[in-house]
């Protein structure tokens, strides 16, 4: 396993460069095969996991289930200090009559002040934790101001009830006046984002604010000094539901596209030529980026957790990462 530092210029810590996420601990994956997962997780020399206070509540779950395992577990297991905790909030239901959406209307809580400082404290008592090491806004609220929001949040790390913060699901120029507000205000800035990404990459649309995108990239490099504090990426659905290894599993999001599935078939021929799965493949093309990012992998069966352990030492020979970046139909 290899380890980066996450940092907001104030606050820093390490945290292993694959993020076990947690969405569907207790519900979808039981709570003894949940257990198991972590606990190998942690041998492995993970030590980054990340939940929200929403998950499963669109199916069969309370929107806490994943909170309430892994505080259990770190209960039962003792190992509280030796892991770094991501939740996130903002995307609970404000009318729980009514079912979220990812398209409006979405029914979603939204970053308000009020929201952030009932909703997290609620996070650390379902979690068992007294501080969250990395609080997210799940999505981003362009209905709230950025004062308002980043001044809740900063607020939070001033009790000591939390870390670094970041933002999720959001355009990369309501990160950069994030931050920039926190600035004015003298607090941290947000010092992770956490997007969409993988080796399919979507069409370009107007209002698909919820992948990672060349400026959010170029902007992460950009940062680490004095006057820019560092930024972190991580990155969910990096194996794109199965869509990367299954050829005939439908691509979603806006990545079915020739594009794609010239990318896919690219990953499974590079594959087999290195001896690794397409799935390790493309994590470590992730991890080994020119900008490097934390996939969060979410599995559910310790055969899968084996798979991802399996990319986290995976180099790409620069020939290899070559082919892979290469446009599609460019001579290799």
């Amino acid at each position: 396993m290899q380890y980066r530092t996450l940092s907001d210029g104030r606050t820093s810590f390490d945290v292993s460069t694959l993020c076990l996420g947690a969405m569907n601990f207790g519900t979808r994956t039981d709570e003894a095969t949940s257990r198991a997962i972590l606990d190998r997780f942690v041998e492995a020399g993970g030590t980054f996991i990340d939940t929200a206070n929403n998950y499963s509540l669109w199916g069969n779950g309370t929107g806490r289930d994943s909170e309430d395992l892994l505080g259990r577990w770190m209960s039962d297991r003792g190992n509280r200090d030796a892991l770094r905790i991501a939740t996130k909030l903002g995307a609970a239901q404000k009318d729980p009559s009514k079912p979220l959406s990812n398209t409006p209307p979405t029914n979603f809580e939204g970053l308000s002040a009020e929201v952030i400082r009932r909703q997290a404290p609620e996070s650390a008592r379902h979690l068992g934790i007294e501080h969250i090491d990395v609080l997210y806004g799940h999505v981003d609220d362009s209905e709230v101001p950025l004062a308002e929001t980043v001044g809740a949040f900063g607020e939070l790390q001033a009790e000591g009830l939390v870390g670094i913060t970041g933002i999720s699901n959001v355009p990369t120029w309501r990160v950069v006046e994030a931050r920039e507000e926190a600035r004015r205000l003298g607090i941290a800035p947000y010092g992770v984002v956490q997007q969409q990404y993988s080796y399919l990459y979507p069409a370009p649309r107007l209002g698909r604010n919820n992948f990672v995108t060349p400026g959010l990239l170029d902007y992460a490099a950009s940062t680490g000094a004095a006057e820019r504090p560092p930024l972190a990426l991580t990155v969910y659905s990096p194996l794109h539901q199965g869509g990367i290894a299954r050829l005939d599993k439908p691509l979603w999001g806006g990545v079915d596209h020739p594009s794609s599935h010239a990318r896919r078939a690219l990953l499974h021929e590079v594959a087999g030529e290195i001896g690794a799965t397409p799935n390790q493949v493309a994590l470590a093309w992730l991890l080994g980026a020119q900008v490097p990012v934390i996939p969060v992998v979410g599995v559910s069966s310790l055969a899968q957790l084996e798979e991802a352990l399996g990319a986290a030492d995976l180099v790409l020979d620069a020939e290899i990462r070559e082919r892979l970046d290469a446009e599609p139909g460019e001579a290799r």
